[in-house]
């Protein structure tokens, strides 16, 4: 029997990777359709030749008709992922919009499929900032530490887990939350993310093009590769709803990393050059919200269900660059 996966926010950079190893892993009658807001997303130059399998919209999910049209009775979709978001300096920059695309776009979206197609599989890009800051060297897992988000981003995430969360319990949807690290080398553009500058500090060096460092060297942080976490994503659909138990919600895979090993490691793929190009320019919000994020997970559960362990950061970068860098 076929399969049929939506995925939103696809034109982002993560989308846009899951959307490629999608097409090019799955079977010949495996159909994906791809959203985000402000065009119907490319199709990735390395799955192209899956093009006839590809269904691209440009939609406005904050928009209850734009989501009718495209979750209705007549549509059938066997596993939804929900990437699309507004990241977590623009959400503190901006409560309203925050709260417009993330959580209420998106719980309306969840009870729009709970209604047209109940139990339904739904994979949700959940974020480690729906924890708030710890004890130095504490150790989170998954139960032994309360949520208590430090930022619009972390509440809006916190809340559509316990909604995924509850629904599941329901039978309305069989649902998963994945706690995503920061990915990183995110190739493109830099986002509206706090953790923008983990990609930023790397990327631009290694293009020759200047970068701002907001924080202190000294500063950790929890990151994880795109290809482990598009790796995670797809894994997420394939895991048995009676092996989570009690909570949808797991904290995937990561590694921690200081700013000053990510400097270390820059200069060791491009050169002193390129770690030249990065500037100190201390950024007070920036800073405020990433100190909020605990960089030390126990990743116990998360392999527990099959998760995949990150690589290094040094095979990362080098991976990134043999890719993207010309």
């Amino acid at each position: 029997m076929s399969t049929s996966i939506l995925i939103s926010g696809a034109g982002g950079f993560v989308g846009q990777e899951l959307t490629a190893s999608l097409l090019n892993t799955t079977a010949a009658d495996t159909t994906l359709t791809i959203t985000d807001v402000t065009s119907a997303p490319q199709i990735p130059a390395s799955a192209r030749q899956h093009y006839s399998r590809v269904t691209s919209i440009q939609a406005d999910l904050t928009v209850h008709s734009v989501v009718d049209s495209l979750i209705n009775p007549s549509s059938r979709y066997d596993v939804v992922y929900i990437l699309h978001g507004i990241m977590s300096s623009g959400s503190e920059a901006n409560f309203d919009l925050g709260m417009s695309v993330n959580l209420f776009a998106t719980q309306y979206i969840l009870d729009r499929l709970r209604k047209t197609m109940p139990g339904v599989k739904v994979v949700f890009a959940s974020s480690l900032a729906v924890y708030g800051p710890t004890a130095p060297g504490f150790v989170i897992t998954e139960w032994n530490m309360p949520q208590m988000p430090t930022s619009s981003y972390g509440i809006q995430k916190m809340i559509v887990e316990l909604l995924v969360n509850d629904y599941s319990r329901r039978g309305f949807l069989d649902g998963r939350a994945v706690r995503l690290p920061t990915v990183t080398v995110r190739a493109g553009a830099p986002t509206q993310a706090a953790s923008s500058f983990a990609s930023g500090i790397l990327r631009e060096p290694l293009n020759g093009i200047k970068s701002v460092l907001p924080v202190k060297k000294e500063t950790e942080l929890w990151i994880c590769s795109p290809y482990t976490v598009v790796k995670n994503l797809i894994h997420a659909k394939n895991v048995l709803k009676e092996a989570f138990g009690d909570s949808r919600s797991v904290n995937l895979p990561g590694i921690k990393v200081s700013v000053q090993e990510m400097l270390d490691v820059l200069e060791k793929v491009g050169g002193k050059e390129k770690r030249a190009l990065v500037e100190e320019r201390y950024d007070e919000d920036i800073d405020r919200i990433v100190q909020g994020w605990s960089p030390n997970f126990d990743i116990a559960w998360a392999k527990t269900l099959g998760f995949h362990e990150d690589m290094s950061l040094l095979e990362s970068v080098r991976m990134y660059a043999n890719e993207y860098v010309e």
